[in-house]
């Protein structure tokens, strides 16, 4: 199940990245991730940059509202949304119980 935590005026949540993936989306959710997939390749940064715009759109924040707090150069990250209520992702990506 994905753990969403509420803190600092947004929430944290755990993701896994697809990078070179066909078509762009989000979910489903893997162990305690949820999948992000992106066309992006893993260099200078491309896919953490198409993660923040896709993750943007689907929970219609800004760009900017969304940062990666830990896996940079990984696969599997943790990111804050701010703005942004646990309920209101779990709508998003249509999980209900978080």
């Amino acid at each position: 199940m994905l753990r969403i935590t509420e803190k600092d005026g947004g929430v944290t949540i755990n993701i896994a990245v697809k990078p070179r993936s066909s078509r762009e989306g989000v979910g489903p959710v893997q162990a305690d991730r949820l999948v992000v997939a992106v066309n992006a390749p893993p260099v200078d940064g491309k896919a953490n940059e198409a993660v923040i715009r896709v993750l943007a759109q689907t929970f219609a924040v800004p760009r900017s509202a969304v940062t990666i707090v830990r896996g940079e150069s990984g696969r599997k990250k943790t990111l804050h949304v701010a703005g942004i209520t646990a309920a209101t992702i779990a709508r998003a990506i249509g999980q209900i119980g978080t």
